[in-house]
């Protein structure tokens, strides 16, 4: 079986300050459309942009497209990513970190919010840094892939979740095809970080800069579907991002997002009496 792509958009960016510029890939608020994921924002950014900060509830990807980040959290972790790298953190009950690029970098970065379910809302806080060096690669026929989570014809990564993702990195040949698969029951979305192509079923045009919708996923389960993507006159660079539905009721304010709006007044009260 093969998936559609559902809708097909351009991220328009906007300067937010002299030093930091972004654009929604997934714009906060779809959340039964882009269920388990509740937003992704496109950033270029300076040191002074994302000091420290806390969370609760939900996980953040980042992944460095350019420059140097640096890490820091209350929890003593901390580290630097260069451009491939990616950056797992689960908040869960409450962290407080900063994500600055390194002195005299600018970084160019996609963060996407994951949700946790209710049962995993106040889980350990926890790091994981993703180095693109040992990330699993599957190269066949003018295709690259890069396993950042989940698996792939048998590849899998060392990345643990809450909520089962398959997070690839695709490096498409000029005219060469890949067609991934992703389990039925999850619903996803592709980011074009280069080139331009043909995804889906109905071969749907995109380019650098957009964002892909797959049709979701339904009620289907026990079965994989493909995402079908041939690159078009030039090399092609995509991430594909999949994941299963949470499907439980979502109250976000700020940095945290839980279940209910009594929740979300903890956290604060929480964060503001030092409890994270």
């Amino acid at each position: 079986m093969e998936r559609k792509i559902n809708k097909v958009w351009s991220v328009t960016h906007r300067q937010q300050g002299e030093n930091h510029k972004q654009g929604w890939v997934l714009e906060p608020g779809n959340w039964a459309e882009f269920d388990p994921f509740l937003l992704m924002a496109e950033d270029w950014f300076k040191k002074g942009t994302f000091g420290f900060h806390p969370h609760r509830g939900m996980e953040t990807v980042t992944y460095v497209i350019d420059g140097e980040l640096e890490h820091k959290d209350n929890k003593g972790g901390q580290g630097v990513l260069k451009g491939g790298d990616v950056q797992w953190m689960t908040a869960g009950s409450g962290i407080i970190h900063a994500e600055e690029p390194v002195e005299g970098s600018t970084v160019h970065s996609l963060q996407l919010w994951v949700n946790l379910p209710s049962s995993e809302k106040m889980t350990e806080p926890r790091y994981q840094d993703l180095y693109q060096k040992d990330m699993p690669v599957i190269e066949e026929d003018g295709v690259k892939i890069r396993v950042f989570s989940g698996t792939y014809k048998g590849q899998k990564a060392s990345t643990k979740n809450h909520v089962p993702i398959t997070m690839l990195e695709l490096e498409i040949d000029e005219y060469a095809k890949a067609a991934p698969e992703i389990p039925a029951s999850y619903n996803g979305f592709l980011f074009i970080l280069e080139g331009k192509g043909t995804f889906g079923k109905d071969k749907t045009t995109g380019g650098k800069g957009d964002v892909l919708l797959l049709e979701q996923a339904g009620e289907r389960t026990g079965e994989s579907t493909a995402v079908s993507m041939e690159s078009k006159g030039e090399k092609l660079k995509v991430l594909l991002y999949a994941g299963e539905p949470v499907k439980e009721p979502i109250a976000a304010q700020g940095p945290f997002v839980m279940n209910t709006h009594e929740e979300i007044k903890q956290a604060f009260d929480d964060y503001r009496n030092g409890k994270f």
